[in-house]
């Protein structure tokens, strides 16, 4: 069984002047003991050894996309895992989104760690269709796309979720009517033939709420913007996908981690 992990680990897990979590973040992605995690926000990991290090203390082997405008995301992977192509796609996304092919059982799986812009649908919704994109010319059956989305789930209504947020935080989710919800960046990912592991293992929504933590996140309101997007191929070989909540991920970022269990071996 194939355990992918993706994660938003806020600012490099240190905050400016404050709390540095990179030991709590070690300490839940060896409890969860992930064999290819996504993970996004690497503020700093991109000097210093500061990766290298990291990746060392969980067992992992890193592979980076550096990011012009943002912070970097990457993926990393549990040998006996073998690493048949890193990579990134290269368009000038706000973050970043970093490639890497593996092997398993059931042929090459390509898996994407994206961050879409934080700030505006529209860009989102152009990240999306990249991404959509790189998928088409070089994903192959077995493609997963996990990350930070930054975009409310197209199937459900937030209307009344919304409501309760800061204006300044509210806009970041409306279309320039300022009234309709905007989840277009999700939304062109299923169309373009992705398929939400999350709904697809049949579990409630309110289940899979990825924000806030108990870290805090005044900019949201108990949203999933973290998700799993596969192929129907590995859809079909999802068993199980779960929000890691409890012990030291409540506060080691402000985004809970989401773990899937494929049914696929390395090979």
């Amino acid at each position: 069984m194939l355990r992918v992990m993706t994660w938003n680990i806020r600012t490099g897990g240190r905050d400016r002047g404050g709390d540095d979590r990179l030991d709590r973040i070690v300490e839940v992605v060896t409890g969860q003991r992930p064999d290819v995690l996504a993970v996004q926000e690497l503020r700093g990991f991109d000097r210093g050894g500061l990766l290298t290090d990291v990746a060392g203390r969980v067992g992992m082997l890193p592979h980076l996309a550096r990011s012009c405008f943002g912070q970097p995301v990457a993926v990393l992977v549990r040998p006996p895992l073998r690493v048949l192509a890193p990579g990134r796609v290269r368009r000038p996304f706000h973050h970043a989104a970093a490639t890497t092919v593996v092997a398993t059982s059931g042929g090459p799986l390509t898996v994407v760690s994206a961050h879409l812009n934080p700030y505006s649908g529209g860009r989102r919704r152009m990240e999306a269709d990249w991404l959509a994109a790189a998928l088409r010319r070089r994903g192959g059956p077995l493609a997963l796309l996990a990350g930070d989305l930054n975009t409310l789930d197209p199937t459900v209504d937030h209307v009344a979720r919304l409501a309760g947020l800061p204006d300044r935080y509210r806009r970041r989710h409306l279309r320039r009517d300022g009234r309709t919800v905007d989840t277009r960046a999700v939304a062109r990912l299923l169309a373009a033939g992705l398929v939400d592991l999350w709904a697809a293992t049949g579990a409630p929504e309110p289940a899979g709420l990825t924000v806030p933590t108990r870290h805090g996140g005044a900019e949201f309101a108990g949203m999933r913007l973290d998700y799993l997007l596969g192929t129907p191929a590995v859809a079909a070989v999802t068993r199980r996908v779960t929000v890691a909540r409890g012990g030291p991920a409540d506060t080691a970022s402000d985004h809970y981690p989401v773990v899937a269990e494929l049914d696929l071996d390395p090979a």
